[in-house]
């Protein structure tokens, strides 16, 4: 294994994966709490922090963070998911120390100001009435909350008016205080660096980040809160009907979870999918129609998503749920299975050529898995499943309830 992983005295976890074949290196720290580990009342505030990082620290205002990255030609953002927040920076790899040292001051040092707080505050507003313009985010935040009912998964992650109205600066100040804890951090790095250097600069850069585990006791959702071929119409005036269909599927770590992988792509997930050669190639009837999977610690989801004029609304709902019942009766082909384990590892390889990718595969794994997962076994985890891996799945997922349709459109 060429990653060196680290822990040190304080809790915090170092992972670093020398790149020989670019000039960049891309830093990021990744923190173990996201959407589902707040209260009603919270909801949002993981996203809210999120953002409240860059607004300063203790030595520097907003645009000396701006102003230090754009100064080397690098880039920097961050991004709050269901069960993580990450951090991250990308640049030229003789500028390393300066990422290292900028992302340890913004994670670590945040000054989290009163009046940051409410300047930010407007920010977070005008992208959730962003958001609430795109019909395509408001048919999966509603496919969210019909598959997964008011448990935090079926919240959206930036929350809404309300909880963001709601929230104070001690709120943000006690959540960062209780969440962003060594033990409950990891920073990873990869690029054209040395790794003992950078293991040294890490644990110099995040040497104020708090000490302390944040576990915290994820509650599964009520398998009871998704009703069963429950239909959500919600009317809009625009130009096509944006449709998710799905339900509920498996956790992380589920032993069927390569073999969904495998049956997602057949279905929808390439452009001879199931669907996209149906729906788009055969009838024109979308420009963007595919199918995806989400997984998350104890539980996962499904859906097919569509976008169609109106008048095609009905036949396109029609043609999702014949190829939904073909695959259950049929299962799939031993060259649709050839087909999904040759794209799924050639993308996979393919994407990981960028240092981010790197670093985020890095990131990404130790705080969902808890371990680093190497290249070359997730490749033989695809290419171990069988034709009956595959078709077992498609029962157990496609086939466990009536599925949950949401439209967004004229009705």
């Amino acid at each position: 294994m060429s990653e060196h992983l680290v822990q040190l005295p304080s809790g915090l976890t170092i992972v670093v994966e020398p790149m020989v074949s670019t000039r960049t290196a891309a830093i990021g720290v990744w923190v173990g709490v996201g959407a589902r580990d707040e209260t009603p009342r919270e909801s949002g505030l993981s996203h809210f922090l999120e953002h409240l990082l860059f607004k300063g620290t203790e030595t520097r205002t907003a645009i000396d963070i701006s102003q230090a990255i754009d100064r080397v030609g690098g880039d920097i953002n961050a991004f709050t998911s269901k069960e993580y927040t990450a951090y991250y920076c990308r640049l030229p790899a003789r500028h390393t120390s300066i990422g290292v040292e900028l992302l340890g001051d913004v994670v670590a040092a945040p000054a989290l100001r009163d009046d940051d707080v409410e300047s930010e505050r407007q920010v977070i507003l005008e992208e959730l009435a962003m958001d609430d313009d795109s019909p395509e985010d408001v048919v999966h935040r509603a496919f969210g909350a019909a598959v997964f009912g008011d448990h935090p998964l079926g919240r959206d992650t930036a929350g809404d008016k309300a909880s963001v109205l709601g929230l104070t600066a001690d709120d943000v100040r006690s959540f960062y205080r209780d969440r962003y804890v060594t033990e409950n951090t990891i920073v990873a790095v990869a690029g054209a660096v040395d790794p003992d250097i950078v293991i040294e600069e890490v644990a110099t850069a995040f040497d104020r980040l708090r000490r302390g585990n944040a576990t915290v006791d994820r509650r599964p959702p009520d398998p009871a809160a998704m009703r069963s071929g429950q239909v959500v119409a919600i009317d809009d005036d625009t130009e096509q009907v944006h449709m998710v269909v799905g339900g509920r599927s498996l956790a992380r770590n589920d032993p069927d979870r390569d073999a969904l992988d495998i049956a997602n792509h057949v279905l929808g997930g390439g452009l001879s999918s199931r669907l996209f050669d149906e729906i788009r190639e055969r009838r024109g009837l979308a420009y963007s129609v595919f199918s995806s999977a989400a997984a998350y610690a104890d539980v996962g989801s499904w859906s097919i998503y569509s976008g169609t004029l109106p008048e095609h609304a009905d036949e396109v709902r029609r043609l999702v749920g014949t190829e939904l019942e073909r695959l259950l009766v049929e299962g799939i082909t031993p060259d649709e299975l050839e087909i999904a384990q040759g794209y799924l590892a050639g993308s996979y390889e393919m994407g990981l050529e960028d240092s981010g990718a790197r670093m985020s595969r890095l990131g990404g794994q130790l705080t969902v898995l808890g371990r680093l997962r190497s290249v070359e076994e997730q490749l033989d985890r695809w290419s171990n499943v069988s034709l009956d891996d595959a078709n077992r799945v498609i029962g157990r997922v496609y086939g466990e309830a009536e599925p949950v349709t949401v439209t967004v459109g004229p009705t």
